[in-house]
């Protein structure tokens, strides 16, 4: 379940450049009593240490806010309704027998079970099953580090979205471009997407948010590359004036995949259209 939630937006138009070297930024202004902060994160790497900036900006902050609240204990159950696709879809109706049966074989080996277990789940759920099979280090968190620390300090969780919320977005996305892209991924044994993610790791270390951005336009991933509006750009726009809402109560460190925060449409252009000072922490 752990890596159904991690992976969700791991896959992580418009290339606004932003400051590089950095994915740490300070927000002000605009009637702010104190600064909050904004973190680019990972959702899955091989190394999900903290830098003391942002241990330092946690520290300055009051509370931590996340694509989703990961410590909600209903988590879970809201998470295996949302996986489901709606319509009475199965993937073995979107694909040849011979197709199905490739894949079949494919789950039996990574994860021990049938795929017919799997049948009426979203394709890309099923996908993020194979997470850990793409890295070659046991996999880590950004989000868990960040979530560690907020507890050391007795301070509150919370989510942009709700699970809902952000599960619907692979609705939105076909089910067959989702069982495309699966088989695909499956006949190749994963290689293309053990490669991206090889290269969004390296461009993370690099704290490089514009290529980051522009690897997404240029994946060989249907899912990432054709439907940037409903993973990133829609969302970012749901985002702010909830963001707005919270740092004006209280200071707060808001993390989110880095892959928004970039671009004419990020949340870091998006924050200063409507008057905040967005300042890189390097």
């Amino acid at each position: 379940m752990k890596h159904f939630l991690l992976g969700l937006t791991a896959v992580l138009s418009s290339f606004g450049a932003v400051s590089q070297n950095t994915m740490l930024y300070k927000i002000s202004g605009n009637g702010l009593k104190q600064p909050s902060y904004l973190f680019g994160t990972i959702h899955i790497t091989c190394e999900a240490t903290l830098e003391k900036p942002v241990l330092d900006a946690l520290d300055k902050t009051s509370q931590l806010y996340l694509e989703l609240d990961m410590d909600d204990p209903s988590m879970q159950a809201t998470m295996m309704s949302g996986m489901m696709m709606k319509g009475g879809k199965t993937m073995s109706s979107m694909v040849s027998e011979e197709d199905f049966k490739v894949l079949d074989d494919f789950v039996k080996e990574k994860v021990g079970v049938s795929a017919i277990m799997l049948n009426t789940m979203k394709p890309f759920m099923v996908s993020t099953m194979f997470l850990p099979y793409l890295l070659d280090c046991p996999m880590q968190s950004i989000e868990s580090e960040l979530v560690k620390v907020s507890k050391e300090q007795n301070e509150e969780i919370f989510g942009l979205e709700a699970v809902e919320e952000q599960l619907a977005v692979f609705d939105a996305i076909p089910y067959e471009v989702q069982m495309q892209e699966l088989i695909k991924s499956v006949k190749s044994g994963f290689a293309s997407d053990r490669e991206e993610i090889r290269r969004v790791m390296e461009l993370y270390k690099n704290k490089d948010l514009n290529s980051l951005l522009s690897s997404i336009a240029d994946s060989d991933n249907k899912i990432t590359a054709e439907h940037q509006d409903e993973l990133l750009f829609t969302r970012n726009e749901n985002w702010v004036p909830r963001i707005e809402k919270v740092m004006k109560e209280k200071p707060t460190f808001f993390g989110v995949g880095a892959a928004h925060l970039p671009g004419d449409k990020g949340v870091i252009e998006l924050l200063k259209k409507k008057g905040y000072k967005v300042e890189p922490v390097q």
